[in-house]
């Protein structure tokens, strides 16, 4: 499989400002709390720390079927997030429910590994009952030019999942440039991703309004070329209901009400839907709810 042709440059001035704007747009009322829904129901559920165990995999499954308990109409979320070697506790934990099981691969975060290695991480999470595998490109390998290898590297990834959909995740922060995240999106859509996402939140800078901006555009592009719909996900940063709905706004704003699906967009967090469900509250009744009454992970 070859590469993609030349990739469209990124206009750096217009793009900050377009993503300035829709930034500022103001949600209200009944809208605002269909974007506090749509957010909570697209929302990665994510813990990837050293010291992630069992019984905190578990904690966190619980809150991601149930937010906001003795609320009936506080939705689950798209997925859990978690290591390779702790997908079978969260398969084991959410089994039964439409919560999908995600799992970061290909040597997280860095992507610093032989491709044989890769692929047996990836296998083992799919072993283990993963939905979703997260992988992450060689972003030396990209910047050095060596665009073939990443391509190559997401095809062979991608025809090991199969059916189990594949995001990949760029790392927007370490490419230095827009026209990079652009020809990394390109890359990965023609590749075969099912979803390209911002970042490992692994890094100093995650997901920005511009950098989710130009990956929309890179999708929108796609999707008019070949009539398919491909996913986006923002990951690193998105902490608070502000954040989200901007991002919300973005994606509407660029691709249509189509995507506004957790199928098609998704926000990899771990303290975000804590305030969701506080602003939720807040939209519901008037008031906040005080932090002892949100579900603890």
């Amino acid at each position: 499989m070859g590469l993609l042709a030349p990739s469209v440059s990124v206009d750096a001035v217009m793009l900050e400002a377009r993503a300035a704007a829709l930034g500022k747009r103001s949600i209200k009322t009944s809208a605002k709390l269909e974007g506090i829904t749509l957010a909570i129901r697209c929302t990665d559920l994510t813990t990837l720390e050293g010291k992630d165990s069992e019984g905190r995999v578990r904690s966190l499954c619980a809150k991601a079927l149930r937010p906001r308990p003795g609320w009936p109409n506080v939705p689950s979320v798209a997925a859990v997030c978690v290591y390779p070697n702790l997908v079978s506790v969260a398969k084991d934990a959410l089994r039964g429910s439409s919560v999908a099981v995600a799992s970061v691969a290909t040597a997280f975060p860095s992507g610093l590994s032989n491709i044989e290695v890769k692929l047996a991480d990836t296998a083992a999470a799919i072993a283990s009952g993963a939905d979703e595998i997260d992988m992450v490109i060689d972003r030396g390998a990209f910047l050095a030019g060596r665009e073939q290898a990443v391509f190559d590297e997401i095809v062979q990834v991608k025809h090991l999942c199969g059916n189990v959909h594949l995001k990949v995740i760029l790392e927007t922060g370490e490419l230095g440039t827009y026209d990079n995240i652009r020809r990394a999106s390109d890359l990965a859509l023609e590749a075969g991703a099912d979803f390209i996402k911002t970042s490992t939140g692994k890094v100093g800078t995650n997901a920005t309004p511009p950098t989710a901006l130009v990956m929309c555009e890179a999708l929108r592009d796609f999707a008019r070329r070949t009539g398919e719909r491909r996913g986006l996900k923002v990951a690193g940063g998105v902490r608070t209901t502000k954040d989200a709905l901007a991002y919300l706004v973005i994606v509407k704003e660029t691709l249509g009400d189509g995507w506004l699906d957790p199928k098609y967009f998704r926000i990899g967090a771990s303290s975000l839907l804590d305030d969701l469900l506080m602003q939720l509250e807040k939209e519901q009744t008037g008031h906040y709810a005080g932090s002892d009454y949100i579900p603890k992970d």
